[in-house]
């Protein structure tokens, strides 16, 4: 777009307009057809990059053509889409995508994160509570760089767990989306206790020792590999706290907490030496002993009534017997009970 410099006409001044000067008897300037349709074009071709069809009557169209645009330019579009079944995010359909899962297993899959999608955002938020499986999905081989202290690359998808639960995601023209922000940014396989019965939303799971997919749950059968507390299901009686490797093929199981006391690991310190990662120790008293006090060395009060009662009755080699059982099946202090939950992404 230019002056049209190389195009001959009356009262051009090197290719500028010039007003008419009555007094030197110049004329002003005519508008050649070339370029006025030059112009035309120059704006049409932006009206229609913005997906409007052109109107002459509407004065208004560069103005929307320009603000589209822009917002497209941005990395975060303002628009917000609804969906609710799976489906193949467009370019254009990026912004705050609403997803219901309630129907059943829903995937969301992203646009390509190339050179022509460019730097993009994208906020995908689940507004429905069912149980049903929510993935939101990078196209072929991108990758969305999450827990990539397990696996530099990323993976080829998340969950979202929950009404409420969201991604903030941007892509890098370079075949990466990158997480910018989420509901819940608890590291992964942290355990935790809840004041609720329900499961919050944000990733989170019982704490009961459930089995998993290791194709549905990558990231959490890396983490279960790289936590120093996997072993295997035939050695699980003892470790329940631990990770195992399933079926050792498509499965693996995660640490079960359901109604035990928790205890610091000791990691070197000799309190609690011996022990590994999600082992479990039965429960018992201190040693001890009680000292049972009678007259002098065995002999009846009654027959001494002035000695006094200070010598161990253990010297007389005499038992008094056995006191009644008393207590329950457990040594315990005083606690409370709340649910018990682990991070699962």
């Amino acid at each position: 777009m230019d002056y049209p410099k190389s195009v001959p006409s009356v009262g051009l001044v090197d290719g500028r307009f010039v007003d008419e000067n009555p007094v030197a008897g110049t004329p002003g300037s005519l508008i050649p057809a070339v370029w006025g349709n030059a112009v035309t074009e120059e704006i049409l071709n932006v009206v229609t990059g913005a997906g409007l069809a052109p109107a002459e009557g509407d004065n208004r169209q560069l103005l929307k053509a320009l603000q589209a645009l822009l917002a497209l330019a941005s990395p975060m579009a303002t628009l917000v889409t609804n969906v609710s079944t799976s489906k193949a995010l467009a370019a254009n359909e990026l912004g705050l995508v609403l997803v219901n899962a309630s129907s059943g297993a829903t995937t969301i899959s992203l646009p390509p994160a190339d050179l022509a999608l460019g730097v993009r955002d994208v906020i995908v938020r689940r507004v429905d509570n069912s149980t049903s499986r929510l993935a939101v999905r990078a196209s072929g081989t991108d990758k969305i760089r999450f827990h990539t202290h397990l696996v530099a690359a990323g993976y080829p998808f998340f969950v979202l767990m929950g009404s409420g639960d969201w991604w903030h995601l941007r892509s890098d023209g370079a075949g990466n989306w990158w997480p910018i922000g989420r509901f819940d940014g608890t590291p992964l396989g942290r355990a935790v206790f809840e004041t609720t019965a329900l499961l919050n939303p944000g990733g989170y799971g019982q704490l009961n020792g459930a089995v998993f997919s290791r194709s549905d749950w990558p990231w959490l059968w890396d983490h279960a590999q790289q936590s120093g507390a996997l072993t295997t299901e035939a050695a699980r009686v003892g470790a329940e706290g631990g990770w195992t490797s399933g079926d050792g093929t498509l499965t693996f199981r995660g640490p079960e907490g359901r109604g035990e006391f928790i205890r610091v690991f000791d990691e070197g310190r000799g309190a609690d030496a011996g022990r590994s990662i999600g082992s479990w120790q039965v429960d018992m008293f201190r040693a001890h002993r009680h000292e049972l006090k009678s007259d002098m060395l065995g002999v009846p009060l009654v027959s001494a009534p002035n000695a006094a009662p200070d010598a161990l009755f253990n010297q007389a080699n005499i038992s008094l017997g056995f006191t009644e059982n008393t207590g329950g099946v457990e040594t315990r202090p005083r606690n409370m009970a709340y649910p018990g939950r682990i991070k699962l992404i």
